[in-house]
C-alpha cells in the first residue's frame, strides 16, 4: 500500500543528502535511514538511486515553475513585472537552501541532465527578466541597458548569494542565512537593482 507521506521522507532526505554529496556520493542506506524507511521502500517508490535524484531534481523544479515562472499579468508595470520575477527567485532560493548546490552539481557532473533543466525552467526565467527589461525601456520606466546582460547579472547575484552562503557566513563572521540576514540580503539587492535599472523620477513601484 502506498504511503504518500513515505514518498516525502524519501524525497526530501535525498534532497539533502544529494546536496551534501552528489548523485554518485550519497548512499541509499543514508537516505533511507534518514527518512525513516528501508531501502526496499525506496526502491518501490522510487526504482533506482539515479531515478530518485531525477525526482529530486524535478520537484524542486516544479515548484520553481510555479511559483516564480508562472506569466506575469499584462496589467502589470513592467517595473512590478520585473521586480515580481526576482522577489519570487529570491524568496524561492531562500525556502530551498539545497536547490543552488544541486543544480551545480547538475551542471559540472552531468551535462545531459542539465540541458533539459536549463531549456525547460532556467531559460524562461531569464526570458521573463529580460523581456519585462525591454518593456520598461519601451514605457521609460528603464534606463536603456541591456535586457540579456541584466537578466542574466540579476540572475547572478540573486543566486551567488544562497550558493555561497556558507563560505561567506566563515569570511563574515555571522550566519548569513538566518532570517534577519536573509531579509536584510533582500532589501539591498532590490534597493541595488532600484538604482541600476529604473528611470530616475519614474513612478515608484
Amino acid at each position: 500500500m502506498e504511503d504518500p507521506a513515505t514518498a516525502r521522507r524519501i524525497l526530501a532526505a535525498a534532497e539533502r543528502q544529494f546536496a551534501a554529496q552528489g548523485l554518485e556520493g550519497a548512499r541509499t542506506e543514508e537516505i533511507a535511514e534518514a527518512a525513516h524507511a528501508n531501502k526496499a521502500m525506496l526502491y518501490y517508490y522510487f526504482g533506482n538511486k539515479r531515478r530518485l535524484h531525477r525526482a529530486v531534481l524535478e520537484n524542486l523544479l516544479r515548484q520553481l515553475k510555479s511559483g516564480v515562472l508562472a506569466p506575469p499579468s499584462k496589467k502589470l508595470l513592467a517595473r512590478q513585472k520585473f521586480f515580481g520575477y526576482v522577489s519570487g527567485y529570491f524568496d524561492f532560493l531562500a525556502t530551498h537552501p539545497n536547490y543552488p548546490r544541486l543544480v551545480q552539481r547538475e551542471a559540472m557532473e552531468s551535462r545531459n541532465n542539465f540541458d533539459w533543466m536549463a531549456k525547460e525552467y532556467f531559460r524562461p526565467l531569464i526570458q521573463g527578466l529580460a523581456r519585462a527589461v525591454e518593456e520598461g525601456i519601451a514605457t521609460r520606466e528603464f534606463r536603456d541597458v541591456d535586457p540579456e546582460q541584466t537578466a542574466l547579472i540579476t540572475m547572478g547575484m540573486t543566486t551567488s548569494y544562497f550558493a555561497a552562503a556558507t563560505i561567506l557566513s566563515e569570511v563574515v563572521g555571522r550566519n548569513l542565512l538566518t532570517n534577519p540576514a536573509v531579509a536584510a540580503r533582500k532589501r539591498a539587492l532590490l534597493d541595488f537593482l532600484e538604482h541600476a535599472v529604473v528611470r530616475q523620477g519614474a513612478k515608484a513601484r
